[in-house]
Formats: C-alpha cells, sequence, structure tokens
C-alpha cells in the first residue's frame, strides 16, 4: 500500500511537534511538517528523522488546494490554535485537493458548526473531515460511552481537566482559554439552557491521584454537544482546575474585570501569562489529569454514578490532547473506513483505542461505580 502523506499543519508547535515526534516511526506513514516559519519546520523535520519532510505553507493561502495538490498530501492534520477566531479555510481546501482533513480544535462554534458547513463538500469529494480529534469531544465522548455502556438514561455529566503546572504550554492556547474568561457561556442545567461565565466562581474538584483543586467553567464543544448526544436530563458541566490556586483566582479576578468591561480583549494578556507563569512553578509538579463524572440509571433501572479519571505525570499530560488525531491518522494510513463526510469527533473512538498510547506514556486510569442518587 502506498504511505500516506499527512500534512502536520503548525507542526513545530506545542502539539503539532507532539504529532510528528509520535509518527515519525509509523509504517506507512511519510510526515510532512508544515507552517509558515520554513527554519522551524525543516529544523523539527531534520531532528525527528531523515525520512521527515519540511514544507512552507500558510494557512490563509488562497492557492492552498494545489499545494496541496501538488505535493501528494493525503491527510492534513490542522493544529495551528487557536480555532475560536477560525474560519474553514483549511478543511475546504482539503475537500477541493481530494484529501482527508482532521484538527486538533476545541472552540464550541468552530467545531459545533463544522459539520453542517462542511459535509456536503466532504461527501462529493469522497474524503473525511474530523473536528474536535482531541481531548474534547473525542476522548470525553469516549468516557462517556465507556462509563454509561447500556444505561438507560444519564442525567448528568462533569468533565475536569487538570493540567500540570510545568507543562509546556503555549501562546495559543492561553489565547483561546482568555477568550472565553468572563464572557456569557450557555450551559445545559436543571434541565434548561441558562447563561454562565468563564472562569467564574472556581469550586473545589477531587481526583484519583491527585490532590484537589479549584476548577471553574471553560467552554468547550462538550458543553453543546452531549445535551442532545446523549439526552442528558439534568447538567453537563466542563471545568478546568489549575494546580497553583493563585492561577486559578488570577482567572477568576480576569474574569470579574472583562464583565465589568475594564478589559474588553482579556486574550491579549496570553504572550504575558505565558512569559510569567513558570514563575508559578516552584508551587506545582508534572502531574496533571482528567475526570469525567456522569450520573443516571444503569441497564437495571438503578441510580448510579461512575467515574473515570486518568493521571498524567511527568509533564506527559499534553501528549493526551494529541491522541485522537494519531488514532485517525493511523486508521487512514491503514485503509481503515472512516464514515465519508464532515463530523465532529464524538463517539468516533472507544476508550479501548487509547489504551495504547495511555501505557506508552505511562499514564494511570481508575475508575468508581456506585449506587447512588445522581
Amino acid at each position: 500500500m502506498k504511505p500516506l502523506r499527512i500534512l502536520v499543519l503548525g507542526g513545530y508547535g506545542n502539539f503539532g511537534a507532539r504529532i510528528v515526534r509520535s509518527m515519525a516511526q509509523d509504517a506507512g506513514i511519510q510526515l510532512v511538517v508544515g507552517g509558515r516559519d520554513a527554519q522551524r519546520a525543516t529544523a523539527l523535520a531534520q531532528a525527528t528523522g531523515p525520512a521527515i519532510e519540511a514544507l512552507r505553507v500558510d494557512a490563509a493561502d488562497a492557492d492552498l488546494p494545489s499545494v496541496l495538490r501538488r505535493h501528494g498530501i493525503g491527510l492534513v492534520i490542522h493544529t495551528a490554535g487557536p480555532f475560536q477566531a477560525q474560519g474553514y479555510g483549511v478543511a475546504l481546501a482539503c475537500a477541493q485537493a481530494g484529501c482527508h482533513y482532521t484538527d486538533l480544535a476545541d472552540g464550541r462554534r468552530f467545531v459545533c458548526d463544522f459539520p453542517v458547513a462542511l459535509h456536503e463538500h466532504f461527501l462529493r469529494a469522497g474524503r473525511t473531515a474530523i473536528s474536535g480529534a482531541s481531548t474534547v469531544p473525542a476522548l470525553s465522548s469516549a468516557v462517556v460511552d465507556h462509563l454509561t455502556k447500556g444505561w438507560q438514561g444519564i442525567h448528568t455529566v462533569d468533565i475536569c481537566i487538570a493540567p500540570a503546572q510545568t507543562a509546556p504550554r503555549g501562546v495559543a492556547t492561553l489565547e483561546a482559554v482568555l477568550g472565553y474568561c468572563g464572557a456569557p457561556i450557555p450551559v445545559w442545567r436543571d434541565g434548561q439552557w441558562v447563561q454562565a461565565y468563564g472562569w467564574e466562581t472556581p469550586c473545589r474538584e477531587t481526583f484519583a491521584r491527585m490532590p484537589p483543586r479549584l476548577g471553574a467553567l471553560c467552554d468547550v464543544p462538550d458543553l453543546e454537544i452531549f445535551p442532545l448526544h446523549y439526552r442528558v436530563r439534568n447538567r453537563v458541566m466542563f471545568h478546568a482546575a489549575l494546580e497553583v490556586p493563585l492561577s486559578q483566582k488570577a482567572f477568576a479576578w480576569i474574569a470579574k474585570v472583562r464583565r465589568w468591561g475594564w478589559l474588553r480583549q482579556p486574550q491579549r494578556l496570553a504572550p504575558w501569562l505565558h512569559r510569567f507563569a513558570p514563575l508559578f512553578d516552584r508551587w506545582g509538579s508534572a502531574l496533571g489529569g482528567m475526570v469525567v463524572r456522569v450520573g443516571g440509571l444503569d441497564a437495571q433501572g438503578v441510580a448510579r454514578t461512575a467515574a473515570w479519571h486518568i493521571s498524567a505525570d511527568h509533564d506527559h499530560g499534553p501528549e493526551i490532547p494529541t491522541m485522537p488525531a494519531l488514532l485517525f491518522a493511523r486508521r487512514l494510513a491503514r485503509g481503515a473506513d472512516l464514515p465519508l463526510g464532515a463530523h465532529t469527533a464524538t463517539g468516533l473512538l472507544s476508550l479501548g483505542d487509547f489504551q495504547g498510547e495511555f501505557a506508552r506514556w505511562g499514564m494511570v486510569t481508575d475508575e468508581e461505580v456506585n449506587h447512588a442518587g445522581a
């Protein structure tokens, strides 16, 4: 079988470089590191392996479809965020060029509107496009599917991501987070849509293998996708819990300042926060993780709660958002079928699909199941 040529767009960035390194030895894949900075792309390609290529490519280039065709690209993995303010130009270019597409987007509107905007384009091209091939909603939905298999009804879904303080972080990630800091966010609570505010009102979160942390509301696709996809009766919530309490409280303060009208674009603080965040590393660690909690009625109609935890030490937590894109890419390289058209990553992977990657990075998972009111 001819190797699948994969362009990792933004391939020298925080997540793109992890994908490149993870797939460097994969048989049946020919990697191309792409981005606007040819020097950085070349440096990573040369440092990773002799078969890795580099390509200067601009995601905003009107000639992108012909560039993809000229270089024989079969799949584009788009990692050049933040996605909150992006359009679908890269995905459209892939459809026009006749290649597959996936991204690491966690922007709510970007992911949720993706299928409607692009499904017909990819159907006509006979190709697959998947948005949200990241922790959310790809992994989060795999966990919910696992925990609630056979259940008669799901009443609550609560998710919390807890990054390690010392884990590498990118400016684009901070821009995305700050973009909804203090902004109104529609959430499904008490069986109806209500308005809450990003990063306000921190609350206590607990984990299987980490000390408790303060967590606060973040805007992710799951908040909109899960209530309908899983017919959740009462609540869907997503929090992020920073390791250093002062950092969490700082984001809450930024949220309030934005609501008071004193800070209209908090994302402009991203470069400064990125620069000064390491000053707090002495109070943090290299341990991060995630927890997904569900409540509802099991197969026998008994009220039940269940939880799944993952702990990632040694600053390996940022590998998790790259795993779904890796899994999709390897499937395509093997010639496995993926649904044609444009889709979110919701429900396209099982939790079992991730086990090899979890083991590779020494990540530990725990499950809890209880009979209780949800």
